[in-house]
């Protein structure tokens, strides 16, 4: 993932300059399994677990040598790895799809690539296709089963990058050269469709190179020539179907149909000597926000080089489904809530409308106020112990087309320790007073 702030500036230049060259209309269809996911689950495999160190990054910025890196190769043994185990963690977390690596940025695959030797089955003592039972089991689970895939690889000979201030070559100078690393990228591509066929493809490196260099519509048509149904990420230089905002959770709503935001269970995707582990209340709340605003959560987690998963991560991950197992039907199969300055925190609705969710944070009961919610309150309840509450329309104002103020009490000992969810069921798909008040 992206670290190095000049990497960044450049990353965001280019996504705004690579506008988006799939219409929402055609892939409206393929895209509601995603849409009604809302959770899923990012694994950050690979070598760099050996040392606990930056994931490709560390070479890239020389953190340490290339050759020293390279080095961990030979302690990769995935000797406690257990897909089934995974799978289990994360069907229990309430994700609907998980995303791991098939190879990041180091060119080591986490499959048997025919492509080069460098993969774990051939260059590690682990011996193993992590991919091919991992998504097997989760497939056994109904869970949907994703591909990051590194564009870029700055082991290979041909691709013109290496570290953050050379580079092997130009393209311009070179082009039979680039061509040669082309067929090999899109050769591994080719690999992984045919072989796991993913139902979603996250790509990641796309910045360092032009749409026209990856040749980024045939890969695209190469993918979907396979699987029509095959969802992809926004990093294709413009050629995916949904955006995917790292990390930085966005203040206001992104105007894409589809969004996915992926963070970190601690400030590292791989698994690494940091301490710095989200709370449950926080990635829970940092998941509310999420759907509140129409979009995804991609959580990550980073095993261990044998294969073991750190325990805050399957503390964050067993918390969190408990929530979701008390709380999914506010969060699943929902749609983006009511805009802002309506209710002071996060909401969803039902897919008719008729049914507004409101999310409490922490211990803050007592009475809450919707504003401008131009409907009939049929019944208030909150999800996990089916308290009834009572409301009270304030200010309405009988000549007034205005609709008044509504107030819930929510007492303190119906409230859960993390979130609380409130369920209002309405008279009709909901409505909202927008104006200004008076007679506007």
């Amino acid at each position: 993932m992206k670290k190095l702030l000049i990497v960044l500036v450049f990353f965001v230049s280019v996504k705004t300059n690579a506008q988006q060259k799939t219409d929402p209309a055609t892939i409206k269809e393929k895209m509601q399994w995603f849409a009604d996911a809302k959770l899923g689950i990012f694994i950050h495999a690979g070598i760099y677990a050996v040392n606990g160190i930056d994931e490709s990054w560390s070479f890239h910025n020389k953190k340490i040598s290339y050759v020293d890196y390279m080095k961990q190769l030979k302690g990769f043994t995935l000797k406690n790895y257990d897909p089934a185990a995974w799978a289990d963690l994360i069907q229990e977390s309430g994700a609907r799809y998980s995303v791991i690596t098939t190879k990041h940025h180091d060119g080591v695959a986490m499959y048997d690539t025919k492509m080069n030797k460098l993969s774990t089955v051939q260059a590690t003592p682990s011996k193993k296709d992590m991919i091919k039972p991992f998504f097997e089991e989760l497939r056994k689970r109904n869970i949907k089963c994703g591909a990051y895939f590194s564009l870029l690889d700055w082991s290979h000979p041909d691709y013109p990058g290496f570290l953050n201030d050379s580079s092997r070559y130009k393209i311009v100078n070179d082009y039979e050269r680039w061509n040669r690393f082309r067929s090999f990228f899109q050769g591994q591509i080719k690999e992984i469709n045919s072989m796991f066929k993913p139902d979603l493809w996250w790509f990641d490196g796309d910045w360092e190179r032009s749409a026209e260099e990856w040749e980024s519509q045939k890969v695209r048509n190469m993918i979907l020539s396979v699987n029509p149904n095959a969802i992809i990420n926004g990093r294709l230089q413009g050629y995916g179907d949904y955006d995917t905002p790292e990390q930085n959770f966005p203040v206001s709503r992104p105007k894409f149909n589809w969004w996915e935001l992926c963070m970190t269970t601690n400030d590292n995707w791989g698994f690494h000597h940091d301490n710095n582990w989200k709370t449950p209340y926080e990635v829970i709340s940092i998941f509310v926000d999420a759907i509140s605003n129409g979009g995804n959560l991609l959580l990550d987690m980073g095993p261990m080089e044998d294969g073991t998963i750190p325990a805050e991560q399957v503390n964050v991950l067993k918390e969190l489904g408990a929530w979701n197992k008390r709380n999914g039907e506010a969060i699943f199969n929902t749609i983006g809530g009511i805009p802002q300055g309506h209710f002071y925190g996060p909401t969803t609705l039902s897919k008719d409308s008729s049914t507004l969710y409101l999310f409490l944070h922490g211990s803050s009961g007592g009475n809450i106020m919707i504003k401008g919610l131009d409907n009939k309150v049929q019944d208030i309840t909150v999800l996990g112990n089916n308290a009834k509450l009572s409301h009270k329309i304030v200010g309405k104002i009988s000549w007034s087309h205005v609709p008044g103020l509504v107030y819930v009490n929510v007492p303190q000992n119906v409230l859960e320790k993390y979130i609380t969810v409130v369920k209002i069921k309405l008279d009709k798909p909901v409505k909202l007073y927008r104006g200004q008040g008076g007679f506007n």
